[in-house]
Order: C-alpha cells, then sequence, then structure tokens
C-alpha cells in the first residue's frame, strides 16, 4: 500500500538538487531536464543558475529553489538580503538560507532570528526553508533552532546542507517534528538520502519535502520494485 501511494507521490516530494561548486551549465540544463521527465517538485542549485533554469523550466509545473548564504550561513544580514533579492529577480519560488549557526552557538537568539525574519520579510509570498545544519547542533540547539525558525515565519525547517560533517538522521526529524507539533511549519530532510529506502522513512517519519541529488536512482528504484 505505502508503495502503490508513494508511486504516485514520492516524485512530488524531491527537491533535485545540484549544489556543488563545480557543476557547469550543462549540468545544470540535465537537471533541470530530469526534473521535467520526472516531474520533480523542484531543482535547487546555486543562485548563479537561477535565471538558466527558469529558462529552462519555463511553462513546466517543476518550481526552482535557490540557497542564500550557503553554505556556512556565516556572512552579514545585508549579504543574505541582497542574494534573496537577485534571486527573485532572477526568477526563483523559494529559498533554502543557512542560519547563522555561529550566533546560535554564542546564544545570541535575537540574531538568529532577525537574521531568518529579514529574508523572510522579502519573500512572503514564497517558500523559506531554514537550514538548520544539525550535524553541528546538540538536542537542545536543534530545539532552539527550529523554534527561532518558526517564531521568524520559515515555511520549512530544513535539516542541511549536504556540505557539513553530516546530513539528516531520524533522530534530528524526531526532534524538529516534537518542535512544530502545533504549527503549520514544515520539515525538509536532506544530505545523504541516496536510496529508496533512507527516502520512505524519512517520509514515514513526517517531512514533506526531501533534498537530494539522487532523485532520479530514488524513482527508478521505486518503478523497479513495482
Amino acid at each position: 500500500m505505502l508503495l502503490d501511494l508513494l508511486h504516485m507521490k514520492l516524485n512530488t516530494y524531491i527537491d533535485h538538487t545540484l549544489l556543488k561548486p563545480t557543476a557547469t551549465e550543462t549540468d545544470i540544463i540535465k537537471l533541470c531536464k530530469e526534473a521535467i521527465d520526472y516531474n520533480f517538485f523542484s531543482v535547487c542549485v546555486n543562485s548563479c543558475y537561477v535565471s538558466l533554469a527558469k529558462q529552462q523550466l519555463q511553462n513546466t509545473s517543476v518550481k526552482i529553489c535557490t540557497v542564500v548564504g550557503f553554505p556556512l550561513g556565516a556572512m552579514s544580514t545585508k549579504a543574505k538580503v541582497f542574494e534573496t533579492q537577485q534571486a527573485i529577480t532572477d526568477g526563483t519560488d523559494e529559498i533554502d538560507m543557512v542560519i547563522n549557526i555561529g550566533f546560535l552557538k554564542s546564544k545570541n537568539f535575537d540574531a538568529v532570528w532577525k537574521d531568518i525574519e529579514a529574508v523572510k520579510t522579502l519573500i512572503p509570498n514564497k517558500t523559506l526553508k531554514v537550514i538548520i545544519e544539525t550535524c553541528y547542533l546538540d538536542e537542545f540547539e536543534i530545539i532552539k533552532a527550529s523554534e527561532l525558525a518558526i517564531q521568524s515565519g520559515a515555511d520549512y525547517i530544513k535539516t542541511s546542507t549536504g556540505f557539513g560533517a553530516e546530513g539528516a538522521t531520524f533522530n534530528d526529524i524526531r526532534i524538529m517534528k516534537s518542535v512544530i507539533t502545533n504549527c503549520g511549519t514544515k520539515i525538509k530532510a536532506s544530505g545523504g538520502i541516496r536510496d529508496l529506502e533512507t527516502a520512505i522513512q524519512y517520509i514515514k517519519l513526517g517531512v514533506d519535502r526531501i533534498g537530494t541529488s539522487s532523485g532520479v536512482k530514488i524513482i527508478d528504484e521505486l518503478n523497479n520494485s513495482m
């Protein structure tokens, strides 16, 4: 039953992702073609490629997602705001921004939420996913980062950049899920999700979006299992 359901919907959970620094224009064009062929929810690309992705995806249902403050989150709020504004101009539909992890660990919580809020203020009608980079956080910090993201208007809390010491874990999701019990904020799991079994497990835990560069492999696995 679960496989029947996922056969119809799994592709719509996936942000088809290519963020490596060596990605070429040809790679991005290929990514967009795959997203169209597999009807993924979105492509997730670095901000320099938003306009190219927009070109490739016109007249399709595939959304464009880009990253801001990526991958460290340690630049100024003004820089994140400028990058967001340019991405909007270039045609992005969604923003995945990295929190300032150092501010969080310094317990400068006002600076963390103001950083997030400044970006959300620019995109009140677009989706903001806030990357908290769980691999660097203890349980209290995951809870606090999730609370701050919710307070600042985040539409999603996202586990990881995929460039940290570790990607998503099932325990991270359980902790994040405990924080969002009574609000509309959703969860995106990313980092290390490379096969069908892992993707299904995250969906069973309650994530609403999966960031992965292995979307084609995952859907092919699903199709071959039917």
